[in-house]
């Protein structure tokens, strides 16, 4: 569970770097998704948890861009 948590900040400052909005957003959401399910007991839960997070660690290596204006009509 931890090194997936810390794979998903290591992914977060990877994805957004130079956002810092998108950052700390990503930040508080990670923290807040692992701490809301801190206390689950349940083996077949965590383990249901666990592969959203890891689903959700790919999506965000593979599938967000990060785009900056060159100029007022080119990105």
């Amino acid at each position: 569970v931890l090194k997936l948590f810390k794979l998903l900040h290591r992914t977060r400052q990877e994805v957004f770097k130079n956002d810092t909005k998108a950052l700390e957003a990503a930040r508080q959401k990670i923290n807040e998704e692992f701490r809301n399910n801190r206390g689950e007991t349940s083996e077949e839960k965590i383990n249901e948890l666990l592969k959203i997070a890891s689903d959700v660690e790919v999506i965000l290596r593979t599938s967000v861009i990060q785009a900056v204006h060159t100029d007022s009509d080119k990105i």
